[in-house]
């Protein structure tokens, strides 16, 4: 069987080190969830956050939208929380309703890159798309690809010259991840929607990434004895959350796996409650 890659054990430790930091400040750092509708998913999404917020001892700042809000409207409640001097962080749940979702980009643009705790900004992205290493650490990074890497690194999983297969190419996950591992010498592909031949080169993977949402997408015929499988992937199907890799096929042939739920999940919260911190300690110390 496969080593269970824990990330509930991993983001609770990198919450511990958060709260010690903060226990003794006197101004505690600040994250604005601004949230559009009623959408059960983002709901749960943004309860999470605030928990995470609430344990560590960050202040937490939830406004909820009606799900007929306007495009102005919304953007001027960024711009307000971009001058808040009490709130460190922005971030605006997505998917927005159908309404707005033409308008996503503008609205990633309206958020200051210093409070883009979503990493999301255009400045924010061109500044870890060309970051390697211990420079990397300063930088608000993306959340679930942040995540992804720090699970790696604290099972010490070799990822210099490995053969890493990434299935999904999104702006969220696929892409970013891709640029991170390319960072520390592992040789990347991505595979998507059009790609030709997909399980000859997932079998090639010594780490596959699975970030395409199609619930247990992934199967033992796929990937070769000793992989190392990174689930990304949360469907909610009649039988409860699946990951886009089928577990219980793939546990008894893969090195190390992570569960869905109890994986990167956690793992993205920690890596947001850690660009707030980031985010924190760059706007306090640059008053």
């Amino acid at each position: 069987m496969a080593t269970l890659l824990d990330g509930k054990q991993i983001s609770q430790h990198i919450r511990n080190e958060l709260k010690k930091k903060v226990s003794s400040l006197t101004i505690k750092p600040g994250l604005a969830v601004v949230l559009v509708g009623d959408d059960p998913a983002s709901k749960v999404y943004v309860s999470n956050k605030e928990k995470a917020c609430a344990e560590i001892g960050y202040v937490s700042q939830k406004i909820v939208l009606p799900d007929n809000v306007d495009e102005e409207t919304l953007l001027e409640v960024i711009r307000k929380l971009n001058v808040d001097p009490t709130i460190h962080g922005i971030l605006v749940q997505f998917p927005l309703p159908k309404h707005l979702a033409h308008v996503e980009e503008k609205i990633i643009r309206t958020i200051r890159e210093d409070k883009d705790v979503d990493c999301f900004h255009p400045a924010n992205v061109g500044k870890f798309a060309t970051c390697k290493g211990i420079v990397c650490e300063d930088l608000l990074l993306p959340c679930t690809p942040a995540g992804i890497l720090s699970l790696l690194h604290a099972y010490e999983i070799p990822i210099a010259g490995a053969r890493v297969v990434i299935l999904g190419r999104s702006n969220l996950v696929g892409k970013p991840i891709a640029l991170f591992l390319l960072g520390e010498d592992a040789t990347v592909t991505i595979c998507h929607s059009k790609t030709k031949n997909m399980s000859e080169i997932t079998k090639q993977a010594d780490i596959l990434i699975a970030a395409i949402g199609k619930p247990k997408f992934v199967t033992k015929d796929m990937v070769k004895p000793g992989v190392v499988v990174i689930d990304v992937g949360i469907n909610r199907t009649e039988q409860g959350l699946v990951g886009d890799v089928d577990f219980e096929m793939i546990n008894p042939i893969a090195s190390a796996i992570t569960p869905v739920p109890g994986g990167i999940g956690p793992m993205t919260i920690a890596s947001l409650m850690q660009n707030v911190w980031k985010a924190y300690m760059k706007i306090t110390t640059s008053l």
